[in-house]
């Protein structure tokens, strides 16, 4: 470990965007601990891409069980292994929770209307699925307006206390289920437990990584992050780089003897939110500062697609046009544009994507 550019490179490793690829869908999420999954079609891809399969055998381990789309942190939707999805939940709700009862009151809703939303949803969804529609319609049908965000709130509240998540799905859309029946084996992990588990996934799937990375993903006190590091510190190997401590699985360093070139040549496609660019507090070894505008704008909390060379993020890319016309488009942040031979790159990488 050296520099910047090592720790940059090391996280492609750690991410398993470079090396040999996980065993499937559900080992690539376990991998990463939790996959951000707001945009379903982003999270599919950074899914495939781990695992080296298609966004179509990732749909199918959620039809299989073997994966859940929740809100198990930061109020946000992410993709975990299903039987995590239950102590996730337990262990990093609580915040984002009580920032959402405060809005409670105006929608008009109280924590009766909740308890029958519930009520409601879990004679709803008993064996079966429903689409996000059918779902609302229930609440709508007896009398629990859904319009106004309300829907909505129940929705990722009732997702918060464990009840109902994203599972299968019914053609290209997601249904949701019971937790109870969609998760067959929950795991049970309570207080420290919990958080060594987490800690030891996390730094495993992205490190090199700082305890203020972790508590920034995990939307939890940094006191509690690092109770639980030390809890798996003997796990763990901590490198300095530039005067900051940096926690890793011994592995990866291992594995980077023989990928850091590899690493160093990598011209990669990563999709918005992916976690190489989202899951760290401190993004400037993936995303130089001045180009962070440029993956999301304005910072409104919406990361647009990049193009990843030697581990340093250098252009944001989307796919344009329909059919025949279905085509690349990428808008580097060096005025001077991307090298031909990393746009061919590119190119074959945007054809081959899972």
């Amino acid at each position: 470990m050296r520099d910047a550019q090592d720790v940059a490179l090391l996280r492609l490793v750690a991410q398993r965007l470079v090396g040999p690829p996980l065993a499937g869908p559900a080992d690539a999420v376990r991998h990463l601990a939790a996959v951000q999954a707001q945009d379903e079609a982003g999270a599919l891809l950074s899914v495939a891409l781990r695992c080296g399969d298609t966004r179509e055998a990732v749909r199918s381990a959620f039809d299989a069980g073997e994966l859940a789309r929740s809100w198990p942190m930061r109020g946000t939707l992410h993709t975990v292994a299903a039987e995590d999805l239950p102590w996730m939940v337990e262990l990093m709700t609580p915040r984002p929770r009580a920032a959402s009862a405060k809005r409670r009151w105006q929608l008009d809703l109280d924590e009766d209307d909740v308890a029958r939303a519930r009520e409601l949803a879990e004679a709803a969804l008993a064996g079966t699925a429903l689409t996000r529609a059918e779902l609302l319609a229930v609440w709508d049908d007896a009398g629990l307006g859904t319009a106004s965000g309300r829907g909505y709130h129940l929705i990722a509240e009732l997702a918060q206390r464990g009840v109902l998540c994203l599972g299968p799905y019914r053609g290209t859309e997601q249904c949701f289920v019971l937790v109870a029946e969609h998760v067959r084996e929950p795991r049970r992990l309570d207080g420290d437990a919990a958080l060594a588990e987490l800690a030891l996934r996390f730094l495993t799937g992205h490190g090199p990584a700082t305890a203020a990375d972790l508590a920034r993903w995990a939307s939890l006190p940094l006191g509690s992050v690092r109770r639980g590091i030390a809890a798996v510190r003997e796990q763990l190997t901590a490198v300095e780089v530039e005067g900051t401590e940096y926690l890793l699985a011994p592995q990866t360093l291992d594995a980077y003897a023989d990928l850091r070139t590899t690493a160093r040549r990598s011209i990669l496609l990563v999709p918005g939110f992916d976690e190489l660019i989202l899951g760290y507090a401190d993004r400037t070894m993936t995303l130089a500062a001045e180009h962070a505008d440029r993956v999301v704008p304005g910072g409104n909390g919406v990361f647009r697609p990049t193009v990843v060379v030697g581990g340093r993020a250098v252009a944001v890319w989307r796919t344009a046009g329909t059919g025949r016309n279905r085509r690349l488009e990428v808008d580097p942040f060096d005025d001077a544009g991307l090298p031909p031979r990393v746009l061919a790159a590119a190119e074959k990488r945007w054809a081959a994507l899972p």
